[in-house]
């Protein structure tokens, strides 16, 4: 009798592990399409604020058709532009991972009210405690920086988590990212109070320089790939 007993809730258990993950399975492959547009969302909002165009999940999508629309698209490492590949749907977290000759660079071209052209980098790198990412818009001399927005997984609050304050984030305007030879140079995140007057270089966060480092060995290993596009 016990053991028919131990056959009978050992059946019932695995039935109802079965039909558990079932059920999750189906649930989350219907919400992956709802999930998908979020993230696309979020990412365009992100793009947006790199230009300084304010946005909400509401009119996110109207307005990055106005400002960038088709004017997205993939370069190699020589600065050329690729077809076949649309630059929305590049996953940096594997493009990353392969010879800097072999990855694909997207970049959005956008067109501000004024007329004037920002050309959006996204950039993504390896913080304290996962992944960070981020975007950085250049103005029309592909030197100059016009804004920056920066993201984390799991960086410590109030630690490397600043880098996605505006305080940490505005340092970059007005930054550049080659040398008045022509040699490209990057922005480098150094410690407090070691970056005035320098072109090339931000200051890092008090408290977290894991992730300051992080993010300027990132701008380097991602901005590097368009200097052969910016150069032209």
């Amino acid at each position: 009798m016990d053991r028919q007993g131990n056959t009978y809730t050992f059946l019932y258990a695995s039935v109802m592990v079965i039909v558990v993950a079932a059920i999750l399975a189906f649930l989350a492959q219907s919400l992956k399409p709802i999930q998908d547009k979020n993230e696309a969302v979020a990412k365009k909002m992100d793009i947006l604020k790199t230009i300084k165009v304010e946005s909400t999940a509401a009119d996110a999508e109207v307005k990055y058709e106005k400002y960038i629309g088709d004017n997205a698209y993939v370069l190699n490492i020589n600065g050329e532009k690729q077809s076949g590949v649309e630059a929305f749907t590049v996953d940096l977290a594997k493009e990353i991972k392969k010879d800097a000759a072999d990855q694909a660079y997207p970049i959005y071209e956008c067109t501000l009210d004024d007329g004037s052209t920002k050309y959006v980098i996204p950039v993504r790198g390896k913080g304290l405690w996962g992944p960070i990412w981020g975007y950085v818009a250049l103005n029309e001399d592909k030197n100059t920086v016009f804004g920056a927005t920066f993201g984390h997984k799991g960086e410590t609050p109030g630690l490397g988590a600043e880098i996605t304050t505006d305080a940490f984030q505005k340092q970059f305007v007005g930054k550049q990212l080659f040398k008045d030879n022509g040699e490209f140079a990057s922005i480098a995140v150094v410690k407090q109070g070691q970056s005035e007057g320098d072109p090339h270089k931000v200051d890092g966060i008090s408290g977290g320089t894991i992730t300051s480092v992080g993010v300027g060995t990132m701008l380097d290993d991602c901005l590097s790939g368009y200097e052969k596009f910016l150069k032209n």
